[in-house]
């Protein structure tokens, strides 16, 4: 196996240096890298980009204009790990703007259909830790919540 770990190619009908460009203005550790155009003779007018390569908060990706044969779902999801309330909302305003949709449990679907996950870094401790009662409790606040509130996971992890 390489070194060069992994990179998650994102396919797209048309949108997919736009969808680049709106990811690397969304987080921070980010670039945009190489830009790839169809050649003559390609399923696509030739001279429109058919890949974008970009980091998005140190995370490697393509964007492929592919066609509208593939669309994302549920199914596969980027969990954004925040470290406060403030950084929570900054990501579920920019990710859900402009056509994105709020989920349920911290789950959202940008304007483009991506899943992400926007989580507390805590949550992971605060239901699959030791104590079953309060992982139970702060479950089940989570499950009433679409973005989630760090404050009231924590109030029912406490049993308050």
């Amino acid at each position: 196996m390489t070194t060069h770990g992994f990179t998650t190619c994102l396919w797209f009908d048309d949108q997919a240096e736009e969808a680049a460009d709106h990811y690397v203005s969304v987080f921070k550790n980010s670039s945009i890298g190489r830009v790839a155009h169809y050649p003559e003779g390609a399923p696509r007018p030739a001279g429109t980009v058919l890949t974008v390569e970009f980091t998005a908060n140190g995370h490697r990706f393509v964007a492929l204009n592919g066609g509208p044969e593939f669309t994302f779902n549920e199914a596969i999801s980027f969990q954004i790990f925040c470290e406060d309330q403030e950084e929570i909302d900054y990501y579920w305003t920019k990710l859900t703007e402009n056509g994105g949709e709020p989920g349920p449990c911290g789950w959202l679907k940008d304007k483009y259909g991506v899943s992400w996950q926007v989580v507390p870094d805590r949550l992971a401790d605060m239901i699959g830790g030791p104590d079953p009662e309060k992982a139970a409790r702060t479950t089940r606040a989570l499950l009433g919540m679409g973005k989630l509130d760090i404050a009231e996971l924590e109030k029912a992890y406490a049993g308050e």
